[in-house]
């Protein structure tokens, strides 16, 4: 299994919740059961969000280098990264990219993309841009 870490400079990282490898099912970690936000698919990486109705497509990662890519109409927009080790930077176009957070227990890339937009991107009600960010 997967657990989600979300770092914190000067203190421990954060646990966010879990991607399953089985199935690539993702869960925000809470007092009670773990709330499930949604699910990559293993095979080709493509990350949806759950919620009533058809599921929302939120982006993917490739699986051959780990780059994530967010959709939109029109061309995708490389967002970030995620490392072999589990690492997940957020891309900062011209500047360096920034570290966000880990998974730890990592059997695929995918598993990192689903970390990325389930867990990582929405943090204490906090949505991260993941714009072009200069």
């Amino acid at each position: 299994m997967g657990k989600v870490y979300r770092h914190k400079p000067g203190a421990p990282d954060e646990y966010l919740g879990r991607v399953e490898p089985e199935n690539g099912k993702a869960y925000r970690h809470r007092r009670g059961p773990d709330e499930y936000l949604g699910r990559v698919e293993l095979d080709s990486g493509k990350v949806y969000r759950h919620r009533r109705g058809p599921d929302e497509y939120l982006g993917r990662v490739r699986l051959d280098d780990g780059k994530v890519y967010s959709h939109r109409h029109g061309p995708d927009r490389y967002v970030a990264e995620i490392k072999s080790n589990g690492r997940i930077y957020r891309h900062k176009r011209g500047a360096p990219d920034d570290y966000l957070g880990k998974v730890e227990g990592m059997n695929s890339l995918a598993e990192g993309g689903a970390a990325f937009f389930l867990l990582l991107l929405v943090v204490e009600g906090d949505e991260i841009e993941t714009g072009d960010t200069q």
